[in-house]
């Protein structure tokens, strides 16, 4: 009987992230059967746990929701083997994000006079996506200040709490600078007694993310089901139907069934799984008639540093302060500038530095004691700076992609080239963003392109016909009647915001348009 009615569902979502999470919640509460097939564990509601690079052990890892293996990658001419700031798990890379919910601009979406669009456009208008943006603000929780650069009304911005003394400090001083600081868009419930739990699981339910604001309420509706510990290896296509998909889970291989089939997998592994899915009707891959599949691969391109914000503030670290002058400057796209919520500790330092050694391939070179003297000197020298990033636009190129390897299915690997132009971008953005924090110290921690490979996007991207992308404007595979993809694989650009709240957005949007497909033709 359970497996009867597993195969009946009417949706298959595949990923319990954010994409998949959210969608998985509006098709259940729209009345539809859901079944979400997730890779990785359950895990416990009671954890606290952070993301950490340094466990290496599969299973160890997997047992704390991190994704278990280590990625190939290939950055920039340098090769490494190295594991990834992704979750795999309940929730997936969300219940361990920052929880910044920041709206892309207008012309992140549209051409606008001036402000050249460098695809032409996403295949569809800043209205299409503006509603759907409120819902997601609602369904998040999400809490904040307008831009005061930006004249469009958010009804469903909740209200933030008063921001902290250094909070203010800083956003006083960029004000005299001439800057327009806000409060940043945040998910957070703010419970009594809620700590912040930014960079790891939270026992209560204060952080809104793919697990609290999509899982859980799916399934609350006894409408939606989950299996863990499933592993996705082809979507089961019949022509331009997809008929569901086929897993292996402990072991053994099943196939499962649904009326429609979202993936969700992210943009790092979604294309894998289309790539896996080659048939007679699809020999190089489902939606990869134009070999687009995995292109595109875009990052920010994070332009991290350390400030320290003056006597006046207090010894916490700021998560409260944005501000979007740069983002579009002198005629060049460069993106938001925003607090990370991190205090610059011996710990986060020496965090930073793994992760960077790991990514140019000098882990097994490192002297016994490693990095930790280095992060050691760092921390005496920061003191009480706090950690800020500017959000650098990445711009989508066709040679930067992931690939597949036949030997190794399920496993991340890409190729990613930073192109000449974004080091010209970069040197702009460095530039005013000292010119907006002038009269206080601020110090840049790398002197490279650094791409956040928490931010991967664009590898399924959205275009107006098969040629100019994998998947139209709601995130269906093109030539197919009901395969969809729900994660940023789909955005043709990167913006210059976090990805979060346009996941979300997007989801929203597509499982409305499934549920009346559904319903009614």
């Amino acid at each position: 009987m359970a497996e009867a009615l597993l195969a009946d569902a009417d949706v298959i979502v595949v990923g319990a992230g954010l994409g998949g999470g959210i969608a998985a919640r509006a098709l259940a509460e729209a009345g539809l059967s859901v079944l979400v097939v997730e890779k990785g564990d359950a895990g416990l509601r009671a954890e606290e746990t952070p993301l950490n690079p340094d466990i290496r052990d599969p299973v160890a890892r997997r047992l704390r929701g991190f994704w278990p293996d280590p990625a190939e990658t290939e950055v920039d001419g340098r090769r490494a083997r190295l594991f990834l700031p992704l979750g795999s798990g309940v929730g997936g890379s969300s219940v361990f994000y920052a929880a910044t919910l920041e709206r892309p601009a207008r012309h992140d979406i549209e051409e606008m006079p001036g402000r050249p669009h460098p695809t032409g456009g996403w295949p569809m208008g800043w209205s299409d996506l503006a509603p759907w943006f409120d819902e997601a603000e609602h369904a998040l929780f999400v809490h904040g200040e307008p831009d005061p650069l930006d004249d469009r009304p958010e009804p469903r911005l909740a209200v933030p709490p008063p921001p902290a003394p250094d909070d203010a400090a800083i956003m006083r001083h960029l004000t005299a600078n001439g800057m327009h600081p806000y409060r940043l868009h945040g998910a957070l419930a703010h419970l009594p007694g809620c700590a912040e739990c930014f960079g790891r699981k939270c026992p209560r339910p204060c952080k809104m993310d793919g697990r609290s604001a999509g899982i859980e309420p799916a399934l609350a509706t006894g409408r939606a089901r989950i299996l863990t510990g499933a592993a996705v290896t082809r979507i089961l296509m019949r022509g331009r139907v997809a008929r569901g998909v086929e897993i292996v889970q402990d072991g053994a291989a099943r196939r499962l069934f649904a009326r429609h089939v979202v993936l969700a997998a992210g943009a790092l592994s979604s294309p894998g799984v289309l790539l896996a899915s080659a048939d007679e009707d699809w020999p190089q891959g489902v939606g990869n008639g134009a070999g687009l599949v995995g292109r595109h691969l875009m990052f920010h391109l994070n332009e991290m540093f350390a400030l320290w914000p003056g006597r006046a503030a207090g010894s916490g670290a700021s998560k409260a302060v944005g501000f979007r002058d740069l983002y579009h400057a002198q005629g060049h796209r460069l993106g938001m500038v925003q607090a990370m919520g991190v205090a610059a500790g011996e710990g986060e330092i020496l965090h930073y530095l793994r992760q960077r050694a790991a990514e140019r391939g000098l882990t097994g070179r490192l002297p016994r004691e490693g990095l930790r003297l280095p992060a050691a000197l760092a921390a005496r020298m920061l003191g009480t700076a706090r950690l800020f990033v500017g959000l650098l636009e990445d711009l989508p190129d066709r040679e930067n992609r992931v690939t597949a390897d036949p030997a190794h299915p399920g496993r991340i690997a890409f190729t990613y080239r930073t192109a000449p132009e974004a080091d010209l971008r970069r040197r702009l953005f460095r530039r005013l963003i000292r010119q907006a924090f002038r009269g206080r110290r601020i110090l840049f921690l790398s002197d490279r392109a650094e791409p956040n490979l928490g931010h991967a996007c664009g590898t399924l991207r959205m275009g107006r016909d098969a040629g100019a992308g994998v998947t139209d404007a709601f995130g269906r595979v093109h030539g197919t009647a009901n395969l969809w993809v729900a994660d940023a694989s789909v955005f043709p650009t990167s913006m210059g915001v976090n990805p979060g709240l346009t996941i979300a957005a997007l989801a929203l949007r597509q499982a409305d348009r499934i549920e009346r497909e559904l319903r009614w033709g």
